[in-house]
């Protein structure tokens, strides 16, 4: 029963950093030597409108087991999750790095140090006070570490864990009187709730094909360990373009490796949604190609070369200014990723009220949804 329910999202933005499983780098040149007349201007970073008050947030107190335990599931230790025993993300963890926006979440709600007053999120105690409730449940490291393969035995602890949390949260007093729309649950993993998600990634496979043949394309298929990172790392940091074609899911950490190494991203979708884009013009730091155009031969390769160098040069600058949105720290910084995270609730917070206003008073419960 509970392992069917719908869980009802306020937010579950995809984004994720420092782990690169494929990568494609055009162009790969020693760019600061090569451009260095038109890279003298200093990139410093002007911060986007900050949020004023804070967003306020009830974090539910859950088992160590739905969160921070499946860190290290040799540690056994029970006692409630603070801010004094935060644990570190763990070393050479991979793949699982790449979903992990949940655990900087939660920690930017557990920090008690300072720099209070410059969060876009706030812990509150009294729920009465909260403006939205976060579910602090791992769902993305529960796949990645309770047998990622489907088949694996041990994918029952994930989907306990998940029947678990449903049941918890049908029985909180909060859930029930909005039916879940103001809760926050992330979900970066493609399978995180995997009966809820679909899959893609047709066009990264057709594009590799069409690449494979020009010298200057870099196209790189890798397992992710640190070794592999490092490279991949160190030849977007060496490279005018990098692309980003469809993934195989959402949370593809192709698009922020290449912004945070501050490599001209290469976009590549027909409908692509794209974090923070209410406060930040991608146009500004980012080409964009449809699927037809770049599955046409030599076409998207072409306009390429032929970039201008100075407009090349103005989305790098422009790359070094916002690229600190896209990083994720503990402690938490401001405008960092963490709080751009929050920022982005915030800005849904109008229509979660209004939805979550219109369920409390309607007979009929998706009478207005339907009516549209």
């Amino acid at each position: 029963m509970y392992g069917k329910a719908t869980l009802s999202l306020v937010f579950a933005l995809l984004i994720v950093l420092l782990l690169i499983s494929y990568s494609i780098l055009m162009g790969t040149v020693n760019f600061r030597s090569y451009f260095l007349p038109l890279l003298q201007s200093p990139a410093t970073a002007h911060p986007l409108c900050a949020t004023n008050p804070p967003l306020r947030v009830y974090m539910y107190d859950l088992p160590r087991r739905f969160n921070v335990g499946m860190l290290n599931l040799r540690n056994l230790e029970q006692t409630p999750v603070t801010d004094r025993n935060w644990p570190s993300w763990p070393k050479n963890s991979g793949l699982k790095r790449q979903h992990s926006a949940e655990y900087w979440m939660m920690g930017s709600l557990l920090y008690e140090g300072d720099g209070a007053e410059e969060r876009d999120a706030v812990r509150v105690s009294d729920p009465e006070m909260a403006d939205i409730f976060f579910v602090p449940f791992f769902s993305s490291l529960s796949f990645n570490t309770h047998g990622h393969v489907m088949t694996d035995p041990e994918t029952e602890i994930d989907h306990q864990l998940q029947i678990d949390l449903v049941k918890f949260l049908l029985q909180s007093k909060y859930w029930q009187q909005s039916g879940g729309g103001d809760h926050v649950i992330p979900m970066t993993h493609p399978n995180a709730f995997r009966f809820l998600r679909e899959q893609e990634g047709i066009v990264r496979v057709k594009l590799a094909k069409i690449l494979a043949a020009y010298d200057d394309v870099h196209y790189e298929r890798s397992v992710a360990t640190d070794e592999n990172i490092k490279v991949s790392s160190q030849g977007m940091r060496l490279s005018k373009f990098c692309l980003h074609p469809a993934g195989d899911t959402p949370s593809s950490c192709r698009l922020f490796d290449a912004i945070v190494s501050h490599c001209v991203p290469v976009i590549v979708s027909d409908h692509i949604d794209l974090p923070f884009e209410d406060e930040i013009d991608y146009a500004q730091f980012s080409i964009f190609f449809s699927f037809e155009e770049a599955l046409k031969p030599g076409y998207m390769v072409n306009e390429l070369r032929n970039f201008p160098k100075e407009k090349w040069i103005e989305m790098w600058k422009r790359l070094k200014k916002i690229s600190h949105h896209y990083e994720f720290q503990y402690p938490p910084r401001k405008e960092d990723a963490v709080n751009m995270l929050w920022r982005q609730v915030k800005h849904k917070l109008p229509g979660v009220k209004l939805a979550v206003h219109r369920i409390r008073r309607l007979k009929v419960p998706d009478w207005w949804r339907r009516r549209r």
